[in-house]
């Protein structure tokens, strides 16, 4: 029942790197697929955000000797060699990994401290893990508790007052710029979670003119309607690229979707009127050598460094009190396993001591040519009594107190001590 924790983030890397490891739903699926079929995690799941990649798992071993073997998977399946990899993967195990997730789904982990979208995205790796059947016991009740420390933070601390997203960063950034949107178009690629926020911001700040472009044009004419917006077919840029001061990116695609010959095509278009690109997505939307042309200013989630340093600096005094709910949380969680687990064991150690007893009785009981069947089976009850009285009432009170389960930190070490069949030396 241990858990195992491989990942990266905007901590550890550059978006150069994280969007080489990101994935997709399908891909997602697919990673979930293989590392329970090469057998190197029984339950697993994979949570990627533009902020982070990371593979959480229960592996048939111990934790620490399973991590060597993610990591080289991340790096396979990625085609990413482990020199780029290395520096930036972490791994964390049973405690620390649990720890590590319930801060993240509280938005203590976020590049946008108490940030609106991470509980969200949360939620939704593991619904995908759980319906392709990925997780089980562990990881189940591991998310289920991450939810509700997501849920506690952002009702009993101020991180979940006025919460700071990417995309609200990304449109105080264009406000750097020109200042009032009043007077300005905005152009909106993609149509996902983080789309519609850029959108409800964009419009809070009221901008002048709005279009949404999307692969899938029903969904952009839902949100052009809620919002009042103009719906662009996909892929048209010779008609969209010339008209916004403002584009902003968020779409799932493998590959850049805004290549520079197109936006080089509509600078010229529009006299080289300034143009301000915001990349939300991971990989990256905007090819890297469109930021090199005349007035094109583009940006990405590593460039909100400064914004970033704001919103710490006003809500850094609810930390303590997250933390607070993050470790009690995690207390929790850690009694629940070591229950789980230490009935386990009570249960081995019973089937050990039953298989003892039969092994007794054929060796010295039925060698014991004076006593009769009733005799035997009389010593039988007695040994059967015996053994009852020994493992029911720590079983008992394991179950019942929360307190025992807690004070028992190694499970493994009474497992081996108890249960192991090696030789002593």
């Amino acid at each position: 029942m241990e858990i195992v924790l491989v990942g990266l983030n905007h901590r550890t890397a550059p978006v150069e790197v994280r969007e080489r490891v990101s994935f997709t739903a399908d891909q997602a699926r697919r990673a979930s697929e293989e590392l329970r079929s090469k057998g190197i995690l029984e339950e697993t799941l994979v949570l990627s955000t533009c902020n982070r990649s990371e593979v959480y798992g229960v592996p048939p071993e111990t934790s620490r000797e399973s991590a060597p073997g993610l990591s080289t998977f991340l790096s396979e399946f990625h085609s990413v060699r482990m020199d780029v990899l290395g520096t930036s993967l972490y791994h964390h195990y049973d405690r620390e990994a649990v720890r590590h997730l319930f801060r993240v789904a509280a938005g203590l982990d976020s590049m946008m401290l108490g940030e609106a979208e991470i509980l969200g995205q949360v939620r939704e790796a593991y619904r995908l893990a759980h319906e392709q059947g990925a997780t089980g016991p562990v990881l189940n009740r591991l998310f289920q508790s991450a939810l509700e420390v997501g849920k506690r933070v952002r009702a009993e601390t101020e991180l979940g007052a006025r919460p700071m997203s990417v995309a609200s960063a990304g449109v105080k950034l264009a406000e750097r710029i020109f200042g009032k949107l009043h007077d300005r178009s905005a152009l909106v690629l993609g149509a996902g979670t983080i789309s519609e926020q850029v959108i409800a911001q964009l419009r809070d700040r009221g901008v002048a003119r709005l279009f949404v472009m999307n692969r899938s044009q029903e969904r952009a004419d839902g949100l052009a309607k809620q919002y009042g917006g103009e719906v662009l077919p996909w892929g048209e840029w010779e008609k969209a690229l010339p008209m916004p001061d403002v584009i902003v990116t968020s779409v799932s695609a493998e590959e850049p979707v805004l290549r520079r010959e197109a936006v080089e095509r509509a600078m010229q278009r529009r006299g080289n009127r300034a143009v301000f690109l915001m990349d939300l997505g991971l990989p990256r939307n905007i090819d890297s050598s469109v930021g090199k042309l005349y007035n094109v200013y583009v940006y990405n989630v590593d460039d909100l460094t400064e914004i970033v340093a704001q919103n710490r600096q006003a809500r850094e005094n609810e930390i303590p009190k997250a933390d607070s709910i993050v470790e009690k949380q995690v207390a929790k969680f850690l009694s629940w396993q070591a229950g789980v687990e230490l009935v386990g064991l009570v249960n081995e150690l019973g089937a050990k001591m039953r298989e003892q007893r039969d092994q007794f009785i054929r060796a010295r009981v039925e060698s014991i040519q004076h006593l009769t069947e009733a005799d035997r089976a009389l010593v039988e009850t007695l040994m059967d009594e015996i053994l009852e009285s020994v493992l029911l009432e720590p079983a008992r009170r394991l179950r019942g107190e929360k307190d025992l389960r807690r004070k028992v930190q190694n499970v493994e070490a009474l497992r081996d001590l108890f249960l192991s069949n090696r030789e002593k030396p």
